[in-house]
């Protein structure tokens, strides 16, 4: 075998990675999957990869440098057609295990191989889309698309259907599933990009984005919202209208009800694709008229009990 840094192309004083970079740029020139059926290729891949095995190998580099091995990685001295190899062949070292004896294969399929693991293959990763030649004809899964999109807080609640843009510019309906909650996640399987060498397609992640409500807040399951009443519906208590995610209810407000009373609506939060209904909570928020009223004043003028004290209980 010729010198392997006149193989490479370098000097004997150059650095490690311009020794890697001359086999990067030769073994991707040469490669055998980018030269189907040329044996003039295979040859000079095979020959590069033995010299990138001798002189990208530190131990093996010092070691030829000092004239311990020779370009095929024999120790000096040895004629490989003792131990039954051929002239000029990548056989087995010397038998017997004794100091400095070692085993160097050669296998086309997988790039080179010496006795310490060290593979010329493990560079072809960067060469050939992180595959290997092994794995070049190898099915693989195409890339999954990840997008975001934002939803409202009723499509969130109740489900829908939401056009979202792809990266590569088509645009697909998606199903939103209903009770699905800000920051989950959506799957759209086999929409992504096409599969390599007969692989599936990839899918389409869709990180889901719920807007806020004006009025309401969930906790799980369960919605929270203030409801403004009336004085007299405070007072003297009441129905009064609730819209909810599955329609409009009639809620019963106790006589006497504060600022602050809470109610619930019994499965009127929400309710997920799989799982059991949430509830509502309503909070009353007793609201005066706007702009006042002359009326209402001069009842309170008179009222005998309007200096009862309304902060006792936080005192």
């Amino acid at each position: 075998m010729r010198d392997p840094y006149e193989v490479l192309g370098v000097s004997k004083g150059a650095s490690e990675a311009e020794i890697k970079k001359a086999f990067r740029s030769l073994a991707k020139k040469n490669h055998p999957d980018t030269h189907p059926g040329d044996t003039k290729a295979q040859a000079k891949f095979q020959e590069i990869s033995a010299a990138y095995e001798i002189v990208g190998d530190k131990e093996k580099r010092a070691k030829f440098d000092a004239g311990e091995i020779d370009a095929s990685g024999n120790p000096r001295g040895f004629d490989p057609r003792q131990h039954g190899s051929g002239p000029g062949g990548f056989g087995g070292g010397r038998q017997g295990g004794g100091p400095g004896d070692f085993h160097f294969t050669w296998d086309n399929s997988r790039g080179g191989e010496t006795q310490e693991g060290f593979r010329a293959e493990d560079l072809f990763s960067d060469l050939f889309g992180g595959r290997g030649r092994r794995g070049a004809r190898q099915p693989a899964k195409g890339e999954d698309f990840a997008v975001a999109t934002t939803v409202s807080f009723d499509e969130a609640i109740k489900g829908g259907t939401r056009r979202v843009m792809m990266p590569n510019g088509e645009q697909i309906d998606v199903k939103i599933p209903a009770g699905i909650k800000d920051g989950q996640q959506i799957r759209v399987k086999g929409r992504g990009g096409a599969g390599r060498n007969g692989g599936p397609p990839g899918d389409i992640l869709i990180d889901i984005k719920v807007a806020p409500h004006p009025g309401m807040t969930r906790e799980g399951n369960d919605i929270r919202m203030d409801l403004p009443v009336s004085l007299k519906e405070a007072v003297l208590g009441g129905k009064v209208p609730v819209t909810t995610p599955s329609g409009t209810v009639a809620l019963s407000v106790p006589a006497n009800s504060n600022t602050g009373t809470t109610l619930r609506l019994k499965g009127k939060g929400v309710t997920p694709a799989n799982g059991a209904a949430g509830d509502l909570y309503v909070r009353l928020v007793v609201t005066l008229p706007d702009g006042g009223d002359a009326e209402l004043a001069a009842f309170v003028e008179g009222w005998k009990a309007a200096d009862y004290d309304p902060r006792a209980k936080t005192k």
